[in-house]
């Protein structure tokens, strides 16, 4: 089996555990260097379980207090819906863009991810059963995926939308969060944010990579072009305030983002 056909049968599964085991061996099978990186196209969208039930963004529920057992179980719900989402935007990105001529350490990256966003499900998914509840017990809502249909046809607005402007948002509001839970006396959810965070770091540094790497090839000026293909791609402005210490470890200058803010306090997270 290739690397690229691997993907895609994550792609294809339904079942959120399932997805994030397949995840897991498809990484480790890719670690062994043997593996083709193939040309298996993916599918327009990726297969989802019968539940959650999804909604338009507009219709979720408020999100209640984290102070409240509901109000935190509605937290690492969301919180572990985004991560599934995530483990197929990984496997999405090596499959759509096996074309593009990429070196292989970039598979190599997004293999990675894909496995980190894995775990992430598993370690939310985990949290979800000591609050007596499972992923699909919740609404949800289809945001990120929207993201992703919209860059399907151009890697640089895939790599600008996705890790640049969605992972890194993460990285400003994951510390507030995991803060509030620790207050509110939940330290295991709070813990289980914290190897997140640290992680999406990472995340967030293997997309400006990438990013810069595909624009100097293409004779580009990475910040003009994350400029344009936020513009287009991305609804709405950037929020403030950012953490800057985050996106500085993550080699992400404010001079790309700082400009599309819309109005906020600004400053570090």
């Amino acid at each position: 089996m290739s690397l690229t056909a691997g993907a895609v049968a994550i792609l294809n599964m339904s079942a959120a555990a399932g997805k994030a085991a397949a995840s897991s061996a498809l990484a480790a099978s890719w670690a062994e260097r043997s593996m083709a990186i193939g040309d298996c196209a993916p599918p327009p969208r990726p297969a989802r379980p019968l539940f959650p039930r999804l909604l338009l963004p507009r219709d979720m529920p408020k999100r209640r207090n984290f102070g409240s057992f509901a109000g935190r179980k509605a937290l690492i719900h969301a919180l572990a819906h985004i991560e599934l989402n995530a483990i197929d935007l990984a496997w999405d990105m090596v499959a759509r863009f096996a074309q593009e001529g990429l070196p292989r350490e970039f598979f190599d990256d997004w293999v990675r991810i894909g496995a980190d966003e894995a775990h992430h499900f598993r370690l939310l998914a985990a949290r979800l059963e000591d609050f007596g509840a499972c992923y699909g017990d919740l609404p949800a809502h289809d945001g990120l995926w929207e993201a992703a249909a919209a860059t399907s046809h151009d890697l640089l607005a895939r790599l600008a939308v996705v890790p640049l402007v969605l992972e890194a948002r993460g990285l400003d509001v994951t510390p507030q969060i995991a803060a509030r839970l620790d207050r509110a006396g939940d330290r295991e959810s709070a813990a289980v944010l914290q190897i997140i965070y640290e992680q999406e770091i990472g995340h967030v540094a293997v997309g400006r990579r990438w990013f810069n790497f595909l624009c100097h090839a293409r004779e580009l000026v990475p910040r003009d072009v994350f400029h344009d293909r936020v513009k287009r791609f991305f609804k709405g402005e950037l929020k403030p305030p950012f953490n800057r210490a985050a996106r500085d470890a993550a080699g992400f200058p404010p001079d790309y983002y700082e400009p599309l803010a819309g109005p906020g306090e600004g400053g570090a997270a």
